[in-house]
C-alpha cells in the first residue's frame, strides 16, 4: 500500500501480527468490495453490481456558503516579546471577518475517468471503497505523508484510512489489536490491558472497558504521561502484577492539549516513552484532535506570571521540529510533532479528526499507521461502517481540492471557485489556532489574577490592635500549551470548612455553588475523567476542567470572571449550613448531586 521502496537506511516496520485479535487474524478481503475495481473499466456494461441507479438520487447538487481560509487572524508562531505585553498585542488582532465567504457546489456528475479528481454526487453517494472517497483519500494521504509527518522513520512510510471520526478510529484500533475477555469464561492470564493517563478522555475508556480490558492508569505531570518515576510507564510495566492478567500491550494517549489536563508532551518525553514501548512490545494509539491548537504564548505567559515556563521540553514556536525534511509550512514546522516522528518500528496508530478543524457533526477523520496494520483495519471497515458519509466527504473534498476543471459544474472553497489546496488548508488551521489562543489568553489571564482569596481582619495584642490582610490560594492551574481546556486544581485546604466536612462533599458543594445565581457557571468535575474508582475517590474531587472553546467569543471574559467570583463567594462561606444551602439551591435549579 505504501509507495516508497524499502530504504537501506530505514528499516521496515516490525511485524505486529502477534498482537492482532483472533477475529482480526481471520478477516479476509470483502469479495464484494474487491469486485468494485471492475466497475471503473471504461465502457463496461455493469450487470454485476447491486448498486442503485444514481439518476434516481434525489439530489441534483450539494451547495453551501463557506468561509475563505483567511477568515480568522493567526497568532505568531514565535512567542511575543516581552511576554507581559502579550494579551494586549493579541487583542489588537481582529479575530474574524464573517463576510469572507465562498460558495461551494458539488455537481451531480463529472464526465471524467480520473477517479482521484472526480468530485460529484454520482460517485460520492454511491457505494464506495472502505479506504475512503478516492479524491479526499488521495489528498489526505499526500498531506499526511508530505506535510503533517514528513519524517516518519520507517521505510515506505505510513498508510491512511478514513474513519467516521476519531472515536470510530479508536474502536477499530482496539478491535484489531485486542481480544474480548469475560470474567466468567476466560482465564485471568488471558486478560489484556490498556494503559491510559491518570486522568483521561472517558469515551475511549468506556469503549475499551466492555471488551474486558484492564484499564491501567499511568502517572502524569504538567506535560503528560510520565516515562519514569513512581507510577510512570517504566514502573508500571517493569513491576506488572501477572495476577491481574497480561502485561498491557496498548497505550491510549492524547499528547497535545490532553483532555482533560491540557498537557503537551515534549519530544524527549516521547522518545523516552517510545523506547519503553519498544522494550516491552507496546503499541501507541495516539489520539490527536488538538494537534493544530498549540500555543507558543503559553510558555511566555507562564514565565511572566510565575517565573517559569509551562514546559522546558514542549516549546511550540521555538524550533523547526520537522527535520531533516520540512513540511513546507513554517506553521506546521513550529508544532511539537507526533509520535510518528520517532516511530522507527511502526508501532504508532495515530487518530486524526475533522471534528475540531471543521465540525464535530462531520463524523470524519483518518487513521495513520504502518501499512500492514492499516490493511487489517481496512478489512474491519469493509464489513462495518464501510466508509464515512458521502455527503460529508464530497463537501470537504470540494472545499479543499476544488473542481477538476472550470467546466465540470463544481465550485471549491476559494473566491475564484478553485479549492483551498494545501496552502489554504494550512492557513485555515493557523486562523483557528489564533482564535483559540486568544481565548486561552483571556481566560488564563483572569484566572491568574483571581486565584487568591483576600480576607482582612483585625488582631489584638495586650497593648494594641492592628489590621491584617491574608491571601488564600483557592486554586492553581497550568497555562495550556495546546488544546481547549484549563485544568484547575482546587486548593481546598485553604477553605474555612476544610477540616469540618469530607473533601469530596466540599468539592461537590463548590461545583453546585458555581451553577447558581449570580454565577451560573458549569464546569466539568475531575471525577468524570477518572479512569478508575481509586483515582476518582482519591483525587477526582480536587480538579475542575474549564473549556474556553465552547462559549461565544465575547463571553469568554465574562464567564471567566463569573467563575472567579463564584470561587471567592464560596471561600467566604464559614458554616456547614451555608454549604447545605448551596446544594439545595443547586437542586432547585436542576443541578442534581453527582
Amino acid at each position: 500500500m505504501a509507495d516508497e521502496p524499502i530504504s537501506p537506511t530505514r528499516g521496515a516496520p516490525v511485524d505486529l501480527s502477534h498482537h492482532y485479535s483472533r477475529v482480526t487474524k481471520n478477516r479476509v478481503a470483502s469479495s464484494v468490495k474487491d469486485f468494485y475495481k471492475y466497475f471503473a473499466i471504461p465502457g463496461i456494461g455493469n450487470l454485476a453490481g447491486g448498486l442503485p441507479n444514481n439518476n434516481y438520487f434525489p439530489f441534483d447538487t450539494l451547495e453551501a456558503k463557506a468561509a475563505l481560509p483567511n477568515r480568522f487572524k493567526p497568532t505568531p508562531n514565535v512567542p511575543v516579546d516581552p511576554p507581559s505585553s502579550l494579551p494586549d498585542q493579541l487583542a489588537q488582532l481582529h479575530t474574524s471577518d464573517a463576510s469572507i465567504a465562498s460558495r461551494i457546489v458539488v455537481p451531480k456528475a463529472v464526465q471524467s475517468d480520473n477517479i482521484l479528481r472526480n468530485i460529484d454526487l454520482k460517485s460520492a453517494l454511491q457505494y464506495g471503497t472502505a479506504q475512503g472517497y478516492p479524491p479526499l483519500y488521495s489528498f489526505l494521504r499526500q498531506f499526511t505523508r508530505e506535510n503533517l509527518h514528513p519524517n516518519v522513520p520507517y521505510a515506505g512510510g505510513p498508510e491512511i484510512i478514513l474513519t467516521c471520526g476519531a472515536t470510530d478510529g479508536f474502536s477499530k484500533a482496539i478491535e484489531a489489536l485486542s481480544n474480548t475477555w469475560t470474567e466468567n469464561r476466560d482465564w485471568i492470564r488471558d486478560r489484556e490491558g490498556l494503559l491510559v493517563e491518570q486522568f483521561a478522555y472517558m469515551n475511549a475508556i468506556q469503549a475499551a472497558r466492555p471488551r474486558g480490558l484492564n484499564i491501567v492508569p499511568v502517572a502524569i505531570d504538567a506535560e503528560g504521561m510520565l516515562a519514569s518515576g513512581k507510577g510512570g510507564l517504566e514502573d508500571v510495566l517493569e513491576n506488572w502484577d501477572a495476577s491481574k492478567g497480561k502485561r498491557p500491550h496498548l497505550i491510549y494517549t492524547v499528547t497535545i492539549g490532553q483532555n482533560p489536563t491540557s498537557g503537551t508532551l515534549g519530544v524527549q518525553r516521547r522518545k523516552d516513552i517510545y523506547a519503553l514501548c519498544v522494550k516491552y512490545d507496546v503499541i501507541i494509539i495516539e489520539d490527536d484532535p488538538y494537534w493544530y491548537l498549540q500555543y507558543p504564548s503559553a510558555n511566555s505567559s507562564s514565565l511572566a506570571a510565575r517565573g517559569h515556563a509551562t514546559s522546558e521540553d514542549a516549546q511550540p514556536g521555538q524550533h523547526n521540529y520537522n527535520t531533516p525534511k520540512s513540511s513546507g509550512y513554517p506553521f506546521l514546522d513550529s508544532l511539537v510533532p507526533s509520535y510518528l516522528s520517532v516511530d522507527y518500528e511502526g508501532r504508532v496508530v495515530r487518530l486524526d479528526t475533522f471534528s475540531k478543524t471543521v465540525a464535530p457533526g462531520c463524523r470524519l477523520g483518518w487513521i495513520t499507521t504502518q501499512p500492514n496494520l492499516c490493511e487489517r483495519i481496512l478489512r474491519i471497515t469493509e464489513t462495518s461502517t464501510q466508509q464515512p458519509s458521502g455527503f460529508v466527504q464530497s463537501v470537504i473534498a470540494e472545499l479543499i481540492m476544488g473542481p477538476q476543471s472550470p467546466n465540470d459544474g463544481g465550485r471549491g472553497g476559494s473566491k475564484d471557485g478553485n479549492g483551498w489546496q494545501v496552502d489554504g488548508w494550512v492557513r485555515w488551521l493557523e486562523g483557528l489556532r489564533g482564535n483559540y489562543e486568544r481565548r486561552m489568553q483571556t481566560m488564563c489571564s483572569i484566572l491568574e489574577e483571581g486565584k487568591s482569596y483576600v480576607k482582612s481582619g483585625r488582631r489584638q495584642s495586650i497593648s494594641s490592635e492592628w489590621g491584617v490582610v491574608e491571601k488564600a490560594l483557592m486554586y492553581d492551574f497550568i497555562w495550556p500549551l495546546g488544546g481547549m481546556f484549563v485544568w484547575v486544581k482546587l486548593n481546598l485546604r485553604t477553605h474555612p470548612l476544610y477540616k469540618k466536612t469530607r473533601h469530596e462533599k466540599l468539592s461537590h458543594a463548590l461545583w453546585v455553588h458555581l451553577t447558581t445565581d449570580p454565577f451560573k457557571i458549569l464546569v466539568a468535575p475531575g471525577a468524570i475523567f477518572s479512569p478508575t474508582d481509586e483515582i476518582k475517590e482519591e483525587e477526582g474531587w480536587s480538579y475542575f476542567r474549564l473549556c474556553f472553546a465552547a462559549v461565544d467569543e465575547e463571553d469568554v471574559e465574562k464567564t471567566s470572571k463569573r467563575f472567579v467570583d463564584g470561587m471567592k463567594s464560596f471561600w467566604a462561606k464559614k458554616s456547614l449550613d451555608d454549604i447545605k444551602e448551596s446544594i439545595e439551591a443547586g437542586i432547585r435549579e436542576g443541578c442534581v448531586q453527582m
